[in-house]
């Protein structure tokens, strides 16, 4: 694999359009659940069964309870050397767009600046009312969290199992795959779309796509690269050089 990390890294290094997609793969190093397997219970309930318009219009005290959870989960972590690997190459590059399926946040208290969350942040929250967006970094929302605006019930600004994604954020995403000379598909199973299809656009665009996962996915078999590994030890090792 050294001899592929050494290969990437020079055309990494020479390229000016690099495009990057994480996934629950590179926060699990930080201690996070991916809500996958084992992980996608939660008191006895599935993750995707929580995680839903429907269970908010019927139980918003039992989607806040678990999202408070979360917080209290996401303020004992931080962002851990792979993502701060990310914000040296976003440094280094002159076109570069991070695109992240995750929402803990730990991209942007990295540091990173040039970057799309295709499924929101768990540390906004929108009013169902007024639409009112804001960021609270509390830890504990409480029962039932009212808009400071207008007393409407608020809501975590995330993209639940069965509602759409922002089209403008999508098409940024999109774009910047079909743009791109480099892209790096990190810590990610390769199978939720649409996200699982920004490869294949960016294959289609010419660019050279690299794979870094734990272990292969179903879309290995069109990368150019497929380091396998933690996300926190191959990163740093494809940056090193950059200034």
């Amino acid at each position: 694999m050294e001899k592929d990390i050494n290969e990437l890294r020079e055309i990494i290094t020479t390229s000016n359009r690099v495009t990057v997609l994480t996934g629950a793969g590179i926060s699990a190093e930080s201690g996070l659940p991916t809500f996958r397997g084992a992980d996608g219970i939660w008191r006895n309930h599935e993750v995707t069964d929580v995680a839903t318009p429907q269970a908010f219009a019927g139980d918003p005290e039992l989607v806040w309870e678990f999202y408070n959870w979360r917080r209290n989960l996401l303020s004992k972590v931080t962002f851990n050397d792979g993502h701060k690997a990310l914000v040296k190459l976003e440094n280094h590059v002159d076109d570069f767009t991070l695109i992240t399926q995750n929402v803990d946040g730990l991209h942007r208290e990295a540091g990173s600046k040039r970057l799309l969350e295709i499924h929101g942040n768990l540390w906004d929250v929108k009013c169902t009312q007024c639409g009112l967006l804001n960021l609270d970094r509390s830890q504990d929302m409480g029962r039932l969290p009212k808009c400071t605006k207008c007393e409407g019930l608020l809501r975590p600004n995330v993209v639940w199992f069965g509602e759409s994604l922002d089209p403008d954020i999508l098409g940024k995403a999109f774009d910047a795959a079909r743009n791109c000379e480099v892209m790096l598909i990190v810590g990610t199973s390769g199978i939720v779309q649409p996200a699982a299809s920004l490869s294949l656009h960016a294959k289609q665009g010419g660019a050279v796509v690299a794979e870094i996962n734990l272990e292969k996915t179903p879309q290995s078999g069109h990368m150019n690269f497929v380091l396998t590994g933690k996300a926190g030890e191959i990163l740093p090792m494809l940056v090193e050089s950059l200034d």
